[in-house]
């Protein structure tokens, strides 16, 4: 009793292309005349001819997939396509969801064909909705779109009733057509006669299979695809020509003025959101956008030349735009300019009493005695030369010259440094303090003051401020440079237009 129905397919008339106008796009070049000369030498040695016959050679081992009977050129092509795709990265970390559920194959020309045909031969069913969404639009049928616009105005009008709207879906497009189909009328009746529905079901159920392969409903399914990726092209593109030039702040007087607008209406909305009268303007909307669609008011639309007012509409908001970013937006055209520093590191040898400071480098931190880097044993990290500072990726010099921070106390103190000398003039050296044998590797220094009722000694901080004879220079030295930059103006992409 199991049988299959037709499939479902839209044999109805041809879904409309969407009408708009695509935008011109400037020829690109292609990426692969881009490509360096060692990446181009990488793909022709792995394209060679020994590679390509080594492969050929394997195709004999590899089991076939039992739904997609692949052949010899498929295999070649695919191999070739493999070449040119980038790699797909492998995560080195563990995945505990199962393997079934995060595998996904790489791509292959046999498994794209079979998947697009089961796509193909199922998707029937998408576009029947779309096709009858259509004519109930365009009021084929007026007493369907007065029933559509009476159940819509009821749920406008109590939006609870949501809820119920799935399950009578259900119940009306699913369940009483499906027991229609197991009691069928007697083949003697006519459409307006009532027959009894009782007594035992005289029909098999139907079940929705796919239209099979090089069939008519397989190609009206591929029609319908292509006309669908049509009309997505044209909507994608002209959303994109609609709302790109005054988001992207390509024109930033009028992305800020149109930002403006947006953050005020959002704030606007956060307050009286729940003063405005949200089912009339769901239910005049909906009845707005429904009637559009009626033959008459389209007619009475084309006669009016309603397209070319909007359009004046159109430009009119525009012109309103740019006058008001013109007059009231002043944007700064000055580039940003920040300051830089780098730290020149000396050093010098501790077994020699002598040691005069040599230079050492010149490092993007100051190498402080409690710093992660000295704690750990690095070394400094920088350049030797003050000639080799390069300016901050997206930044250039716009000062001629480095200048010495003669407020080297300030910088010790914001960044906390503690166990040097400062000099506070001079040449502004940040010198480490190194401590005599009996206090070397200890941070406190005893005083002779001592709690009368313990009588243990009291614990006193060293900072760098004190000046008590007991240090005398460390290993190393430091003096801090800064000099300014300024931003730089990015240039356009190639495939930027």
């Amino acid at each position: 009793m199991d049988t299959h129905s037709d499939p479902i397919v839209n044999r109805d008339n041809i879904i409309p292309v969407v009408s708009i106008t695509a935008p011109d796009y400037e020829n690109s070049t292609s990426s692969t005349t881009d490509r360096r000369p060692g990446e181009r030498d990488a793909l022709k040695q792995s394209l060679s001819a020994s590679k390509l016959k080594e492969r050929l050679g394997n195709l004999g081992a590899q089991t076939e997939r039992p739904e997609s009977p692949s052949t010899i050129s498929d295999r070649l092509f695919t191999m070739l396509l493999q070449q040119v795709l980038p790699a797909q990265d492998v995560s080195p970390v563990a995945d505990r969801r199962s393997k079934k559920d995060v595998d996904r194959p790489n791509f292959s020309l046999p498994v794209m064909s079979n998947n697009f045909r089961r796509f193909n031969a199922r998707i029937g069913v998408a576009f029947v909705f779309q096709n009858r969404v259509i004519r109930l639009l365009n009021w084929k049928v007026p007493t369907q779109t007065m029933s559509f616009l009476a159940v819509y105005t009821f749920l406008c009008l109590d939006p609870t009733m949501l809820a119920v709207l799935p399950v009578a879906l259900c119940l009306f497009f699913i369940m009483v057509p499906a027991f229609l189909a197991r009691h069928p009328p007697p083949p003697t009746n006519h459409p307006t006669d009532f027959y009894p529905l009782g007594g035992p079901p005289v029909a098999p159920p139907q079940n929705i299979k796919p239209a099979p392969e090089l069939s008519k409903d397989f190609f009206r399914n591929m029609r319908d695809l292509q006309n669908c990726m049509e009309d997505f092209s044209r909507i994608h593109d002209s959303l994109i020509a609609f709302l790109a030039p005054p988001t992207n702040f390509s024109n930033e007087a009028l992305s800020s003025v149109l930002f403006l607008l947006l953050t005020a209406t959002a704030c606007l909305l956060f307050i009286s959101s729940h003063l405005l009268p949200w089912r009339a303007i769901f239910l005049v909307s909906g009845w707005g956008a429904t009637c559009i669609g009626h033959p008459t008011v389209q007619e009475l639309l084309h006669a009016t030349q309603a397209g070319t007012i909007i359009q004046g509409q159109e430009t009119n908001a525009r012109s309103w735009l740019l006058r008001l970013s013109s007059s009231d937006i002043a944007l700064s055209s000055a580039p940003e300019h920040r300051e830089v520093e780098i730290f020149e590191l000396q050093r010098r040898a501790l077994h020699v009493d002598d040691a005069e400071y040599e230079p050492f480098l010149f490092s993007a931190s100051p190498y402080s005695p409690l710093s992660p880097a000295r704690i750990a044993g690095d070394r400094p990290r920088g350049t030797r030369f003050f000639e080799d500072v390069q300016a901050p990726k997206g930044w250039r010099w716009s000062d001629k010259k480095w200048t010495l921070d003669l407020l080297s106390r300030e910088w010790v103190e914001e960044r906390c440094v503690t166990g040097v000398e400062v000099e506070m003039e001079g040449e502004r050296w940040v010198t480490d303090i190194l401590y005599d044998e009996e206090t070397t590797g200890q941070n406190v220094l005893t005083s002779p003051k001592k709690d009368k009722g313990k009588g243990k000694e009291k614990a006193v901080m060293k900072t760098w401020e004190e000046d008590n004879g007991l240090g005398k220079k460390g290993e190393w030295r430091r003096r801090r440079w800064v000099r300014a930059v300024e931003r730089v103006v990015m240039a356009p992409t190639s495939g930027e237009s």
